[in-house]
């Protein structure tokens, strides 16, 4: 299957992806903070620059887009065009962030990872009360990552 876009177009679109400050992450942190939560913004100094810290409760908050960490659901479909690239692209973001998840564990940081596809309308006030009830209660949420293992 062709691109739709030019590479001049494509180009633009895939320097518009951010990868701090998404839209997701910023519901989710002004949710935290409507509920009273504190928190720093990417800290550099821990595995992974973890999107919200919450020292206090020492837990990490991951917003994770569907795709770029391979997320089982619906929204996460392989690219049909340059399929060696993406596959090396996306699973390697999958195992830096293993890799990291286990770092932080091992420091004694707890991890809830929101995906992207939690936060559409439809689910985002439930996931939202969700993940403030395991910041409180200190419950780990699984990190939803599977092997990697399905082909293209």
């Amino acid at each position: 299957m062709a691109d739709n876009h030019s590479p001049e177009i494509r180009s633009f679109n895939m320097s518009r992806i951010r990868s701090k400050n998404s839209k997701p992450e910023d519901m989710v942190r002004k949710h935290l903070f409507s509920k009273g939560f504190r928190y720093r913004k990417n800290v550099r100094k821990l595995p992974g620059c973890p999107d919200i810290v919450l020292s206090k409760y020492r837990t990490v908050i991951f917003v994770n887009g569907c795709f770029w960490h391979k997320h089982d659901c619906e929204r996460f479909v392989w690219p049909s065009s340059n399929q060696e690239y993406w596959r090396q692209k996306i699973l390697g973001n999958v195992e830096r962030d293993k890799r990291n998840i286990a770092l932080l564990m091992e420091a004694g940081w707890r991890i809830i990872i929101v995906w992207e596809c939690e936060l559409r309308k439809s689910h985002a006030d439930e996931r939202l009360r969700i993940l403030c009830t395991e910041i409180k209660e200190g419950g780990q949420h699984n990190g939803g990552y599977n092997d990697g293992a399905d082909k293209p």
